[in-house]
């Protein structure tokens, strides 16, 4: 054999325990990084929360400056009107803040249509009945 594979038994032990203990610091290594890695996860998905709930406030107080721009544009409006009845048509037409208490008819088609036959009807042939 050659001298290279004539190894005392102590250098072997020696030399097991270095690579041993590289593997043991080596995956230190990988469990720190990993470890960074999924704090690095953690505060980008935290940063990605901030940067949505900005978005969510700035579009807040864009609406409500919109709001406000265009109820005082529609009093302006109003207070411009040349007699009162008008002012007051315009005010009931287009009121300064949408009335959100009343967000319109919830009726679905088929509703619409009978409504719409009911009112069409001048001759009350569809209501007009004889209870006796």
């Amino acid at each position: 054999m050659k001298n290279h594979q004539k190894m005392p038994w102590r250098q072997y032990l020696i030399l097991k325990k270095r690579v041993q203990e590289k593997q043991k610091k080596l995956n230190e290594n990988e469990k720190i990084k990993n470890e960074f890695d999924v704090e690095k996860e953690q505060h980008s998905q935290l940063i990605g929360q901030l940067k949505a709930a900005e978005a969510r406030n700035r579009l807040r107080v864009i609406r409500l400056r919109y709001q406000a721009n265009r109820a005082q544009e529609v009093k302006h409006l109003i207070s411009c009107q040349p007699t009162a009845i008008k002012a007051v048509r315009l005010q009931v037409l287009v009121p300064p803040y949408p009335d959100n208490d009343s967000p319109g008819d919830a009726l679905d088609k088929l509703q619409r249509k009978r409504v719409e036959e009911l009112l069409e009807d001048e001759k009350c042939l569809t209501t007009d009945r004889e209870l006796s």
